[in-house]
């Protein structure tokens, strides 16, 4: 993209001395967040914690997550030390399980550091899953330098702003282009914020809200009457479907059986009912030898790049398990949704 002429520039100014005005007014209040005009900085801990537990997940379900964990861990140093166990049951049900992982081993990282994040995005993005948009979330958040964040309600703002009509992913490079030409010197954490608000509560997906956008008199998309169909995406191939068997066993005791999965790959380290792989035709794979019960309708549950269809084997048995071993049943929060899931199938047919 070409570099904005002076007139250019200075309308661009302007559009984002606008975007933080309305910020100042309409700024949501989050529970990770330096409300707009308090002095002082964000603290870098709630800003990187509340960054990774945003990733595909919505500010409604992070919200009771975030609390918890600094009610638990209120430093990065104090998570450092914490068990792998406790916090992959502290993040059970918040979904995609490599982020917890990460954030263990990116909060030993900086614990080596002195608990000190560092600054720059470039030092940032060297830590265990910080890629390039948390990385300037975190700089621009944090530390107020002027870093240009984009994320996906960004990309949507930028893409009707500007009225780009390439499909996405390969619009990315001219829409992050787009949104460099607006980030602000002053402010730009605060800018961040206002873009990420924008997108969520106005500029959404589907019937955005112009009457009372702050850049209704700037959208290129709104003036050409096309709003609504942009960003433009490249059509998605449909997600294959993966099947797989989950064996809940039940004692006399009131006990099921569980396992925690290996440390890599899909639910790594998460308490979960023993399974056998996941794929196109998996072979069963039961704990124990048991009288097994099969559930006539399979538990489904969406991932993000494949729907998986679990079909739930269930047994009362005081046997000794091949693997994992029984222990109460755990409130829901202990375990992954789709375990949640088949567990809940499970005990209904067993009548427990």
């Amino acid at each position: 993209m070409p570099s904005p002429n002076p007139i250019t520039e200075t309308l661009l100014k302007r559009d984002s001395a606008v975007l933080l005005a309305w910020y100042d007014r309409a700024a949501r209040p989050l529970p990770w967040r330096r409300p707009p005009g308090q002095a002082g900085r964000a603290n870098p801990y709630h800003v990187w914690l509340s960054e990774i537990m945003l990733q595909q997940t919505t500010v409604a379900a992070v919200k009771p997550y975030f609390t918890a964990f600094l009610a638990r861990w209120p430093s990065v140093v104090a998570l450092a030390a914490a068990e792998d166990a406790d916090v992959m049951a502290a993040w059970a049900g918040l979904g995609y399980y490599a982020r917890a992982r990460n954030l263990l081993a990116c909060a030993r990282a900086v614990g080596a550091m002195g608990g000190i994040f560092p600054q720059a995005e470039a030092d940032l993005r060297k830590l265990p899953g910080i890629g390039p948009y948390t990385a300037a979330a975190i700089a621009a958040i944090a530390f107020d330098i002027p870093a240009t964040v984009v994320d996906g309600n960004v990309e949507r703002v930028v893409a009707r702003r500007f009225a780009v009509q390439t499909p996405l992913p390969a619009a990315k490079p001219a829409l992050f282009a787009h949104a460099a030409s607006l980030t602000p010197q002053n402010r730009p954490g605060d800018y961040a914020q206002a873009m990420m608000d924008l997108g969520a509560t106005i500029c959404t997906p589907r019937s955005p809200k112009c009457e009372i956008c702050p850049w209704a008199h700037c959208c290129k998309a709104r003036a050409q009457g096309i709003e609504a169909s942009l960003p433009a995406k490249t059509p998605k191939a449909p997600r294959p479907r993966w099947l797989g068997h989950a064996y809940a066993a039940f004692n006399a005791r009131g006990e099921v059986l569980l396992e925690t999965r290996p440390p890599k790959g899909l639910l790594g380290g998460m308490l979960a009912l023993p399974c056998s792989d996941w794929g196109e035709a998996p072979a069963p794979n039961p704990p124990l030898v048991a009288q097994w019960h099969i559930l006539n309708t399979p538990v489904r549950h969406v991932f993000t790049h494949f729907e998986l269809h679990l079909t739930v084997h269930w047994a009362m048995t005081d046997a000794t398990p091949g693997r994992g071993r029984f222990t109460p049943i755990p409130a829901a929060t202990d375990l992954p949704s789709v375990m949640r899931k088949a567990l809940a199938a499970a005990r209904a047919a067993a009548g427990l």
